[in-house]
C-alpha cells in the first residue's frame, strides 16, 4: 500500500487497514490481519485497529460491522493531530533558552540579563523573535500597535504568519490606532484579518506598544519614546500580569473595527461580515471541518463563530439557531 498517511501519522498496517474498510465498508474485522496482507500478526492488527478506533478513523455500527470514517475528515483529523504533535516538539526546543546562559559561561562572556527580562536592542533579531513567538504561540497573541498605517511590506511580511496562526485557532485580539483607516491598504488587511477570525479593536488616542504571546512572554519597547532603542522581553509572571492588565484596560475602551467601517449585513442586526457567512455555512453544511475551509478560518475559529451566534440568537442548539435566524430574515 502506498505511504500518504504516513507522512499524518499512521502505520503502514493503520493505513492498509483504513484503506481496506473504505474499498468494503460495513464488513466485520474477524481475521483481518488475513485479508490484508499475510506478513501481519493478529497483535499487530488489532494494535493498529485499536489506534484507528481510538483516532476516530473507524467506529462499529449497531451490526457490529466497521465503519471509516469519510476521508476528508480523516485526513482533517491526522493533519490536526500531527501539527499538534509537531508543534509540542518544537515548544519544548524553543525553551531551552537556559542554554544560552549555559554557552555564554563556556565563552567567558557576562551573563545576560536578570532571570525573566531579557533587553534586545538588535531591530533585526527583535523582528525575528517576534517571529518565532508568533510561529510558536499555541493559544492567544495579543498586541496594541499605535501605527498610522501599514507599509506593503509589513503587510506581505505578516500576512503568512497571521494566517498560520489563525488556521490553527490562536486568538488574536488587537487594538490598533484610529487614524490607521485613514489608510486604504492597511483598512484593507485588517478587514481581511478579521474575515480569518482575528478580533480588532480600534482606539482614538493609544501610544502604549504591547505585544502578548500565550499569557506568557511579553514584549514593550525599552523607551517608549524611541523604539530603536530596543525592546524588553518579559517572562517574569508579575511583569507579564501587569502588561496583560493594561492591555485589557486599553482592550475594554477600544471601539470594534466592524462597527467603524463595515455596514452591518442587511436584516442581520449588526452582525460582522464573518458572522454571517458562519450562520450561512452552519445552516447549509453539516460539518465543521467543511464550514471551516469554506470560510478559509480554523475549526477552532469556526466554533467559537458559532458558539457567539447561538449566544446572540438565545437559540439552544443549530437547528434552532438556524430556524430563529430564517424567522428574522438574516438568511
Amino acid at each position: 500500500m502506498g505511504t500518504g498517511m504516513g507522512l499524518l501519522g499512521l502505520s503502514t498496517a493503520e493505513e492498509d487497514i483504513y484503506r481496506h474498510f473504505l474499498r468494503n465498508p460495513e464488513t466485520s474485522a474477524d481475521d483481518i490481519h488475513l485479508r490484508i496482507h499475510s506478513a501481519k500478526d493478529k497483535d499487530t492488527v488489532r494494535a493498529a485497529l485499536d489506534r484507528l478506533y481510538g483516532l476516530g478513523l473507524l467506529r462499529r455500527s449497531d451490526t457490529g460491522d466497521v465503519v471509516p470514517a469519510d476521508p476528508e475528515t480523516a485526513v482533517d483529523r491526522l493533519t490536526d493531530l500531527r501539527l499538534r504533535e509537531l508543534h509540542d516538539e518544537l515548544q519544548q526546543v524553543t525553551q531551552s533558552r537556559r542554554l544560552v546562559a549555559e554557552l555564554r559561561a563556556e565563552q567567558g562572556l557576562r551573563t545576560p540579563a536578570p532571570k525573566g527580562v531579557e533587553r534586545m536592542e538588535d531591530l533585526a533579531q527583535i523582528r525575528d523573535r517576534i517571529d518565532d513567538l508568533a510561529f510558536f504561540a499555541r493559544e492567544e497573541i495579543l498586541s496594541v500597535e499605535p501605527y498610522t498605517a501599514l507599509t506593503q511590506e509589513n503587510i506581505d511580511h505578516a500576512r503568512p504568519l497571521d494566517a498560520r496562526c489563525l488556521r490553527r485557532g490562536v486568538t488574536i485580539r488587537n487594538v490598533v490606532l484610529k487614524a490607521a483607516l485613514d489608510h486604504p491598504p492597511t483598512v484593507a488587511y485588517l478587514r481581511e484579518l478579521t474575515a480569518q477570525g482575528a478580533r480588532i479593536r480600534v482606539a482614538p488616542d493609544i501610544s502604549e506598544r504591547i505585544l502578548v504571546y500565550d499569557r506568557h512572554t511579553a514584549l514593550v519597547p525599552a523607551d517608549p519614546d524611541d523604539t530603536s532603542r530596543g525592546a524588553l522581553v518579559a517572562r517574569e509572571a508579575g511583569l507579564v500580569a501587569n502588561i496583560l492588565a493594561l492591555f485589557e484596560k486599553i482592550w475594554d475602551q477600544a471601539t470594534d473595527l466592524a462597527a467603524l467601517i463595515e455596514e452591518p449585513a442587511e436584516g442581520a442586526a449588526g452582525l460582522s461580515a464573518v458572522e454571517q457567512r458562519v450562520l450561512e455555512s452552519m445552516c447549509r453544511v453539516g460539518k465543521d471541518e467543511t464550514g471551516a475551509r469554506d470560510l478559509g478560518v480554523s475549526v477552532r475559529t469556526y466554533r467559537r463563530h458559532v458558539a457567539d451566534l447561538l449566544r446572540v440568537l438565545n437559540a439552544s442548539s443549530r437547528a434552532h439557531a438556524a430556524l430563529l435566524a430564517r424567522e428574522r430574515g438574516w438568511i
